[in-house]
Parts: structure tokens; sequence; C-alpha cells
């Protein structure tokens, strides 16, 4: 069982990690926080439907199902969209310059 002060929050790559919360925050702030982060990760996965929707899938909807060269698009698109969404998220965090 986790201790008050304990909560969990997102990393970059997605994953879920375990943090003490800083010593000036007040729960309320920390729900804000985790909230903000909720609202970003809908915001993303928005995004991502969208755009690998836009590329990938013909408007013309001839069978009720994705065709292989759909699948394949997706599959590659989401892909791409993660890798470069964590190249980001690694690069703001570690307040370097970009290549």
């Amino acid at each position: 069982m986790c201790k008050e002060d304990d909560f969990q929050f997102f990393s970059a790559s997605g994953n879920i990690k375990m943090a003490s919360a800083p010593s000036g925050l007040d729960k309320d702030q920390i729900f804000g926080m985790a909230e903000q982060e909720m609202e970003y990760r809908v915001e993303l996965f928005n995004k991502l439907t969208k755009t690998c929707f836009d590329k990938c899938i013909e408007r013309r909807f001839k069978e009720s199902e994705l065709n292989m060269g759909e699948c394949s698009c997706v599959d590659r698109c989401v892909a791409k969209y993660w890798q470069v969404t964590s190249i980001v998220g690694q690069l703001l965090g570690s307040s370097r310059p970009p290549m």
C-alpha cells in the first residue's frame, strides 16, 4: 500500500513511475498535475488517431475491415509517432538543445 505522499505519474515514454511528492505541493496541486497529464495523454492519443487515420485509411470504405496495406501503414505510423514523441519528451526533459 502506498503512503499518502507517494503518487503515480506517467513518464515521457508512457510508462507509469512512482514518485514522492515534492515537499511544497499539496494534494490538490498533485491531483491537478495528474489531471493535466491525463488531458495531455488523451490529446496525444486523439492527434495520433487523426494523423494516422488521415494518412493511411482510404476515404471510400469498400470493406468492413482494414486491408493489409492499411494495417501496415497504421502500424508504421503509430510506431513512428510514438518514437518521435519519446525523442521530443527526452529532449525537453533533459533541457539540451536539439541536434
